[in-house]
């Protein structure tokens, strides 16, 4: 044994004395990433933002507890993080056996038969007659990787595990950004029926009144007629947003992984959407960049592909392995250990493909390809990142204008409704006066809640665009993950 492992050494010395350069690109990071490039800026989007680093855990920022308990149970029972969370597994695995083939492989096998060996097998002087044999042994083998296939198969599995855990990363953030979302649309729904039903109650004032006065022959027919018009269609808003806060309750149960019977009580009670005063935290162009977890799983995917560049190109050169064996063969169980019995070999495998490399060649070109794409797939989710980004909070600042001003809209509606009636009371003016005042103060209620909404909603559009809450995403492989329908 101690001849076979000497040999095995002395084997090794060489080919490594003759070991050639990794085959393929080494992979540089996007300058962008590094530093070694200018940082993108983000623009002045005005007062409602600030450079401050953006908090991993930003819907915390609006301290409200229903909605910090409904992004928690998200953030471990949603189904589509389990499934992120089982291909990042997958990946892992993949990386491990990749890893493990950089190691010796070993077999081992014992094989007891009967029949009639040969003499010269055992070293037996002469023919023997049927009867048991006993055969053991064992192999090993070891690839040298002279030109890195191997090595390039570590880094481009290693590379592919990150980007399955940036697409954990991802899925962590479209999720907790869904579910702020889909509670704010459920605020924001509680609120638009909230003014519904009060423009109802006001409609039916107005007509409770007109019927008096028409029953007193003030005023004529015609004027209950339109009263009665102007209730029925505010009634008949009223069904569509008792829809729509229905169907975003069913969606943030099935975000938080519930039944549909199961539906957030939290979410169903709150009467405001949830709107910061303060600025929001976005940091720089940099961080952004570094922090969007797409961004980091398309230079990953990139870095990927130039490995992968490698293992093609390894194929046009030889694979040069080192075996050994050794192994016994005897008659009788007690005989199987005797020195006579042993064999045993050690020398180099080579394998090359070599005149015909047309497939290898068509493979690297394949490969070369690939690595094209993937960088621009790169710089077109950098773009993607800055652009999302530079909307969601242009688009927040001209909507938080339009809010204030529709604030000011519905205050003069108000104060031009309460005129106009006192002023139909004392019978100085009509009542169509009357009825285009209301009118008028419903249509501002009704935008202003709209604008409320939206603020809100642009709020998370920006947050999400930021990529924020994800640096602990590792933790959901490591709770339990229970199925929301349970087998029998």
């Amino acid at each position: 044994m101690k001849k076979i492992l000497s040999a095995m050494v002395a084997a090794s010395a060489l080919l490594s004395l003759a070991a050639c350069k990794t085959a393929g690109p080494d992979y540089r990071t996007p300058p962008v990433l590094t530093g070694e490039a200018p940082a993108p800026e983000l623009s002045d989007n005005g007062p409602a933002f600030t450079s401050q680093p953006l908090p991993d855990h930003w819907w915390q920022l609006y301290r409200d507890p229903a909605l910090d308990a409904l992004v928690e149970k998200a953030l471990v029972h949603n189904t589509d993080l389990r499934s992120a969370a089982a291909n990042l597994a997958r990946a892992l695995a993949l990386l491990g056996a990749a890893d493990a083939r950089r190691l010796p492989e070993t077999s081992l096998s014992v094989n007891p038969t009967y029949g009639q060996q040969s003499a010269d097998a055992v070293g037996a002087p002469q023919a023997l007659d049927p009867g048991p044999v006993y055969k053991a042994g064992e192999m090993i083998s070891y690839d040298f990787d002279l030109f890195g296939r191997l090595k390039r198969g570590v880094e481009a599995q290693d590379a592919n595990a990150g980007a399955a855990l940036a697409a954990l990363d991802l899925a962590r953030v479209n999720v907790a950004a869904q579910t702020t979302l889909a509670y704010v649309d459920s605020c924001s729904a509680n609120l638009r029926i909230a003014v519904q039903k009060e423009a109802i109650g006001r409609a039916q004032q107005n007509l409770d009144v007109t019927q008096r006065r028409f029953a007193a022959g003030i005023t004529g027919r015609n004027d209950v007629v339109r009263a009665r018009t102007l209730l029925r269609q505010t009634e008949a808003s009223l069904p569509p947003l008792l829809t729509d806060r229905r169907s975003t309750l069913l969606r943030l149960a099935t975000l938080t992984g519930d039944l549909p019977e199961n539906e957030p009580s939290a979410a169903a009670a709150c009467t405001e959407p949830p709107i910061l005063a303060d600025p929001i935290p976005t940091g720089d162009g940099r961080a952004l960049l570094r922090r969007r977890p797409d961004v980091r799983e398309a230079e990953r995917r990139l870095a990927q592909s130039i490995a992968q560049i490698g293992v093609q190109a390894a194929d046009l050169y030889p694979s040069i392995s080192l075996g050994a064996s050794i192994g016994t063969t005897a008659t009788k169980i007690e005989d199987i250990v005797r020195d006579r019995a042993f064999r045993w070999s050690i020398g180099p495998l080579l394998t090359w493909t070599f005149p015909n490399r047309s497939v290898a060649r068509a493979q690297l070109a394949a490969a070369n390809s690939q690595a094209e794409a993937r960088l621009a797939d790169f710089d077109g989710t950098v773009l993607t990142a800055l652009r999302e980004t530079e909307t969601s909070m242009a688009r927040l600042a001209q909507d938080l204008d339009r809010a204030e001003d529709l604030r000011l809209a519905e205050e003069d509606a108000a104060l031009a409704a309460r005129n106009v009636r006192r002023l139909y009371k004392g019978g100085v003016a009509g009542f169509l006066d009357v009825l285009d005042a209301e009118r008028t103060l419903i249509q501002s209620k009704t935008e202003l809640a709209s604008a409320r909404a939206q603020v809100a909603t642009d709020q998370v559009r920006v947050f999400e665009a930021l990529g924020g809450g994800w640096r602990d995403a590792p933790a959901i492989i490591r709770k339990p993950l229970t199925p929301v329908i349970q087998q029998p």
